[in-house]
């Protein structure tokens, strides 16, 4: 797919080109305008292949088992439970099992 929307892009972009050659040739502020038209086309194509390039990959991450999920969940849980909790408690460690410093 990528090496088609390729080819057409180059092929819009050998159109503009030659839109604008002619436009010089024949002195004609149309044909100059088509050819920029053309050029702005091809550049909004790539633009949107990119866009949904990138959405499609996001979607196939969407398509995960509950297993990989779970496992995902687990990679970020601490992260959640330490949102949860109380700000005055989240810096206070148990003193009775932290090391001194003459030990």
């Amino acid at each position: 797919m990528l090496i088609f929307i390729l080819l057409l892009v180059v092929a819009l972009v050998a159109l503009s080109l030659h839109l604008m050659e002619q436009a010089i040739t024949r002195q004609q502020l149309s044909l100059m305008l088509a050819g920029a038209m053309v050029a702005s086309a091809s550049a909004a194509l790539m633009g949107v292949y990119f866009m949904t390039g990138n959405y499609m990959g996001y979607v196939n991450q969407l398509n995960k088992t509950p297993a990989e999920m779970e496992e995902a969940y687990e990679s970020i849980r601490w992260y959640v439970e330490a949102q949860a909790q109380p700000e005055s408690q989240a810096y206070i460690s148990d003193s009775s099992s932290a090391p001194t410093i003459g030990d």
